[in-house]
């Protein structure tokens, strides 16, 4: 039988230097739409010590699945539109994307 356990997901975030500023006032102003989400714990925004590192976004989850319903929502979509609209600006204008990202998923095995 598959059990559920603890989750963690984690957003590698690669930001231009010319949109760090930008990047960090969209987390410092978020919807918070991720809180009320079921399953949710916790989440940790890291920013990198060196410079053109990575941001890491770190949310906690009481399973896997209730990540992937986040992921799916409409809460999701209205989290990050800010976002997705810099990026899609830059594409219109022929530019790259202000930022990239990447998701990798962990289960917890030890606290």
């Amino acid at each position: 039988m598959n059990e559920l356990k603890e989750f963690v997901a984690v957003n590698y975030i690669s930001c231009q230097s010319h949109y760090q500023e930008r990047f960090e006032q969209l987390f410092a102003s978020r919807a918070h739409a991720i809180d009320s989400m079921e399953g949710f714990i916790k989440m940790h925004v890291l920013k990198p010590q060196e410079p053109n590192g990575q941001y890491l976004i770190v949310s906690y989850w009481s399973n896997e699945e209730a990540f992937k319903t986040w992921i799916k929502s409409p809460q999701f979509i209205e989290g990050h539109k800010r976002g997705f609209e810099d990026i899609a600006i830059a594409k219109r204008e022929g530019k790259e994307p202000p930022m990239t990202s990447s998701f990798r998923t962990y289960e917890i095995i030890s606290n």
